[in-house]
């Protein structure tokens, strides 16, 4: 039986700032054929669209190569921890959209 759990350890989450750029950003993946998947964004993140895109440690050059290329940066990346916690991986602290 599959595992229920949205959001495992060692999961990367890009958090945007609006529900269209992650939108957008999810359908620019697909079709590059990268894994992500989109779901609601956890409480213990502070995000203002309530969406984030789920993806692998092993697809993230790659994801973050194209976001840049679209200019789709999210707000930031994090990774679930130990203790279903979260760190920071990637901060756009330019804010570039």
């Amino acid at each position: 039986m599959e595992n229920r759990t949205m959001i495992q350890e060692g999961h990367l989450l890009a958090v945007f700032n609006s529900p269209h750029r992650v939108m957008k950003a999810e359908d620019v993946l697909k079709g590059l054929d990268l894994q992500v998947l989109l779901i609601p964004a956890p409480r213990d993140l502070s995000t203002d669209c309530g969406l984030a895109l789920r993806f692998s440690d092993e697809d993230n050059d790659n994801i973050m190569l194209a976001l840049v290329r679209e200019k789709l940066l999210p707000a930031f990346v994090c990774r679930r921890v130990k203790g279903g916690r979260y760190e920071i991986v990637w901060n756009n602290d330019d804010n570039i959209h």
